[in-house]
């Protein structure tokens, strides 16, 4: 088997992978990041920019090149109950730079940090490359066998990063446990086109037991159908054309294109799932992002908690990895530091799962908003709390004076 050595192994391509990857090249330290697809072009459930992920951005110096990317800006987050229209967040007054959620598709974000990295002489991603298992040594993980399409290979290295995502191949190999939250609904996936004269706002509509998500990509609306879990059968059964009244009943200016949904193939199941590591390391092994706790999609905060994560572990780890002096210390404070964020998002998440969204999709008839919905539209200065906890999260990271940038010699 062929083998390379590094200071740094990162599974996983994503937001967390690959922000982990640049921060740690950028401050001087050898990483090897692997994807195991060929390039970033496909659908993913999270293309929202938290105004977070937008003010590291901008403490990096890279906020007015990364808003060159094409996207969409959003001040506010507003839902619709039946003919009620409410604004649930106003992103407007957080003291960030960028005090806006920006849509944009990841595979574009995802190519400008891979772009960054690049730049960095001790970065390498590799791509096509699938980190498949765990080499251990004397009590310890020491790198991760990986297939590439050259055949497999051996990378050794003083620290494994599993960022490969809620199926994580390198967390089942570990052992590590894992606690199941559980979710009660799962989310159809597909896209419809926009005309100019739709409304410019992301949006989401309930009504009728049904949540109806779209999500402004340009020229077409990425639309999430949000079903109870399991249900999927049920609405194939009833068949298409039946799936697709519905879809108009809730968004009637969809009627002129709701026929681009051909036949089911047209639509993806996305299964929900909250889960999280009882413990999210063991020796030579850090799991972060999704690996670490998958999130559900209430608040699109995923893809930001995960950067959250790169930014606190290379905080943490850039100068005993430098330094070569990592120890078990150093890889429990990652957890230390980031797992009551991660519990408290999800307490919240599962509160909103079980108290809002079920009840809802159980109802029929028609929805009047809940009473908390209701007091911030009576109170729009109430609005400015959900937009700190969805815009910033809680414990939001800082680019710290660890990860100053390091120039070649």
């Amino acid at each position: 088997m062929r083998e390379e050595t590094t200071t740094c192994c990162i599974a996983g391509g994503g937001p967390a992978g690959m922000m982990l990857g640049f921060l740690l090249a950028r401050a001087g330290i050898a990483v090897t990041v692997l994807e195991k697809h060929s390039d970033f072009l496909r659908d993913f459930r999270g293309d929202t920019i938290h105004p977070s992920t937008l003010e590291l951005m901008h403490e990096l110096g890279l906020l007015e090149a990364f808003l060159k990317l094409p996207h969409s800006k959003e001040d506010d987050i507003v839902a619709r109950f039946g003919d009620d229209e409410i604004t649930i967040a106003d992103f407007s007054h957080l003291p960030v730079k960028a005090p806006y959620v920006a849509f944009m598709p990841q595979w574009d974000f995802l190519d400008f940090l891979a772009e960054r990295g690049r730049e960095q002489p001790p970065f390498h991603l590799r791509m096509q490359t699938k980190a498949e298992g765990l080499i251990k040594q004397n009590g310890r993980v020491s790198g991760v066998t990986a297939m590439t399409l050259d055949g497999p290979l051996s990378i050794r290295a003083d620290l494994v990063v599993a960022a490969d995502g809620r199926s994580s191949d390198l967390r089942a190999a570990s052992g590590l446990a894992v606690e199941v939250l559980g979710a009660p609904m799962d989310v159809l996936w597909f896209r419809l086109s926009r005309k100019k004269s739709d409304r410019n706002q992301t949006f989401g509509q309930v009504a009728g037991g049904h949540f109806f998500i779209m999500l402004n990509r340009g020229d077409y609306w990425q639309c999430a159908f949000i079903i109870p879990k399991g249900s999927l059968e049920a609405l194939q059964v009833r068949g298409i054309r039946a799936f697709r009244d519905g879809v108009v009943a809730l968004s009637p200016f969809l009627k002129d294109r709701i026929a681009e949904l051909r036949g089911w193939d047209d639509i993806k199941l996305l299964s929900v799932a909250v889960d999280r590591l009882t413990r999210w390391w063991k020796p030579g092994l850090l799991c972060i992002g999704d690996a670490a706790h998958a999130m559900s999609p209430i608040g699109g905060v995923g893809v930001n908690l995960a950067v959250q994560d790169a930014v606190a572990t290379a905080n943490l780890l850039a100068v005993p990895l430098r330094e070569k002096r990592l120890t078990d210390t150093v890889l429990a404070a990652v957890q230390h530091r980031r797992e009551f964020p991660t519990k408290l998002t999800q307490s919240m998440q599962i509160a909103i799962q079980n108290r809002v969204i079920t009840p809802l999709l159980a109802r029929s008839g028609p929805v009047t908003p809940p009473l908390p919905l209701r007091l911030l539209q009576r109170f729009p200065l109430l609005r400015r709390l959900p937009a700190r906890l969805i815009g910033l999260g809680i414990r939001p990271e800082h680019i710290g004076p660890a990860l100053k940038p390091v120039r070649p010699n």
